[in-house]
């Protein structure tokens, strides 16, 4: 369950450098500040029960649907566990890609509220289809016995249905997710009031908890209801849970503050490509006077770094330029602060691409399961760990290492040298890097022994018996995929705030989960090849949906060979990236503050909290 960590964690983080830079709260895309509100009768504390049990119960129905599904795909649609798995990737890749659409739209066109209230309405659809699914019998295959007969595969239209529950609710989550903290920050946001930040910071306190609450009810409750209760009271639960999140959300509709929406960064970052492009054949001017900047700013003159895109803010003619210093076509004329900003974003880019890899590791959520499903899930004689529900052992081990690591591992380092000792942005995302590495080894090398043990029993072409080997041995690679979350996720999106303008703060956010989607594109398009090219000769597929037959080993080996070169690759971006702001920074402060300008990628970055 990667995806949910990543975003209670990395988000977390952001929110917590946000408030030190003046609150500077917007949805996935927007770059605008939480404007001060002046309507006092609404907003406020009353608004926060409802805002955070929209997102909480949300959380709660959609990722409770996630673990189980390999299950429902392969036994109620006879798919393979290759097909399942593909599906699960495209849906996951929509899930992760559509908050971005979603954010672009309340920030340009709807506004947070409307988009919330649509991606609400968008999710109850979608889990209601799902559960139609499961509740009408013509919706699915019909059963038979795979051992006795030939079985028909799903028709043209039962493959419809199911796939538009899915994007239905990759919708829904793409209203509520980006937009959710936004607004609700939006309610308590008033710098006139003195009590201003502890109120905003016990409403983050309180939305991250629940936020976490609910990843855990739905890792075990939701699967547990799946397991014991079948899949309509499995699918029904979460429809009804869906249901009530969006009808307390508009309940509280008379007591929001509704802002409306507003020009988007996008739209800015583009004309500064365009305008480069129309004036590709204008000479660079001789004197640093030719370049169009704002009034007051530092800098007046672009870095020669990218320095074609240096041409969307050269001053043709005069009549460019109004008297009040603002540019008469934003099309024809950007400023030098415009051009540096995309500047800092195309930079960051080769690390952003360094995050993919580990992404592609943690999104293989039907191996895993599989694995779990075939071993001994007892902890005691009466008490059995649903296979699902594994997932949560790397929700602990991320929480436990985060804890220690601000709490006990940084304070004794610091005690020890006798100064702050803090870990690089870089250096973690690479330790994370090397932790997903050696989680994949530890997987292969697990299923290697359990694999072994299943055809010692006679188990090699019975994929549903259970091996005589706890499913406990599981339980270190998720460990070790939670500390890989904690070390890059975190890193990377503390990374992208420091080394990007305060002005793109929320587009620091948004990359996070851009890298996960086409996490989930690539790992089909891997898994998919993998399979092909094993199968051939009649050979058993490596990704088999028979368990025993199938050599899992092999491919979690194969992703661990890929993220070894993926960590060499990072350390050749890292070493061409140069110093980052913050490593600038602590040199500035310590006296040495002639840092030239080629290096810096922005003139406007927020030091990192």
């Amino acid at each position: 369950m990667e995806k949910e960590m990543m975003e209670l964690s990395s988000d977390h983080h952001m929110t917590k450098m946000e408030e030190d830079h003046h609150h500077q709260l917007s949805s996935s895309l927007s770059p605008m500040a939480v404007p001060r509100i002046m309507t006092r009768s609404k907003g406020g504390l009353v608004t926060m029960p409802f805002i955070i049990a929209n997102e909480s119960l949300e959380k709660v129905a959609s990722y409770g649907l996630l673990p189980n599904m390999t299950f429902y795909l392969m036994k109620d649609y006879r798919m393979g566990v290759t097909t399942a798995q593909n599906l699960l990737f495209y849906w996951s890749s929509a899930t992760n890609f559509l908050p971005l659409v979603g954010a672009f739209i309340a920030d340009s066109y709807l506004g947070r509220f409307l988009v919330i209230g649509f991606g609400s309405i968008f999710s109850f659809l979608g889990a209601v289809l799902l559960w139609l699914t499961a509740m009408i019998p013509k919706a699915r295959p019909s059963p038979c016995d795979l051992s006795v007969q030939a079985c028909k595969s799903a028709t043209p239209a039962q493959y419809t249905l199911l796939v538009s529950s899915f994007m239905l609710m990759s919708i829904g989550a793409g209203g509520v997710r980006p937009c959710s903290l936004a607004f609700g920050a939006n309610q308590f946001d008033k710098p006139d009031n003195p009590n201003n930040k502890r109120v905003l910071e016990t409403f983050f306190n309180w939305y991250y908890a629940s936020a976490m609450i609910s990843v855990l009810i739905a890792m075990t409750g939701i699967v547990y209801l799946q397991d014991h209760m079948g899949w309509k009271v499995g699918f029904g639960v979460p429809a009804i849970i869906m249901f009530f999140s969006g009808l307390l959300f508009f309940l509280a509709s008379p007591l929001y503050i509704k802002q409306k929406a507003s020009k988007n960064l996008f739209s800015r970052l583009v004309q500064v490509i365009v305008v480069a492009y129309k004036n590709r054949k204008v000479a660079y001017p001789s004197e640093n006077s030719g370049y169009h900047h704002n009034k007051g700013s530092e800098f007046s003159v672009p870095t020669n770094k990218l320095r074609f895109l240096n041409k969307a803010c050269i001053i043709k003619c005069p009549e460019d330029v109004k008297q009040d210093g603002v540019a008469v076509d934003p099309w024809n004329l950007r400023t030098v602060e415009q051009v540096e900003d995309l500047k800092s974003l195309i930079r960051v880019m080769p690390l952003w691409s360094t995050g993919i890899m580990i992404s592609i590791n943690l999104s293989q959520s039907s191996f895993p399961l599989l694995q779990a499903n075939s071993m001994n899930r007892h902890i005691t004689k009466s008490i059995e760990i649903p296979a699902g529900s594994f997932g949560m052992f790397t929700i602990i081990a991320l929480t436990i290492w985060l804890v220690l690591y601000d709490r006990a591992i940084l304070p004794l380092a610091s005690r020890i040298r006798g100064k702050p000792v803090r870990l690089g942005t870089r250096e973690r995302m690479g330790i994370g890097i090397f932790f997903s590495c050696m989680a994949m080894l530890i997987s292969g090398i697990i299923e290697h022994i359990r694999r072994g043990k299943a055809i010692k029993q006679g188990l090699l072409n019975n994929p549903e018996g259970v091996v005589a080997m706890s499913a406990m041995w599981l339980i270190p690679q998720h460990c070790l995929n939670g500390i890989a979350e904690a070390f890059n996720a975190i890193g990377q999106t503390e990374f992208y705030y420091s080394e990007l303008p305060k002005s793109m703060s929320s587009i620091a956010a948004a990359m996070f989960g851009l890298g996960m989607a086409v996490a989930n594109l690539l790992a089909s398009v891997i898994l998919s090849n993998v399979d092909n090219l094993t199968k051939r000769e009649g050979k058993e597929s490596w990704v088999s949906s028979n368990i025993n037959r199938g050599r899992y080993e092999n491919y979690y080996w194969l992703l661990a060979i890929m993220t070894g070169f993926n960590l060499l690759y990072f350390m050749v971006c890292s070493w061409a990236y140069g110093p980052c702001v913050e490593n600038m920074s602590k040199k500035m402060v310590e006296g040495d503050g002639d840092m030239p300008q080629e290096n810096v990628s922005s003139p406007l970055r927020p030091l990192p909290a």
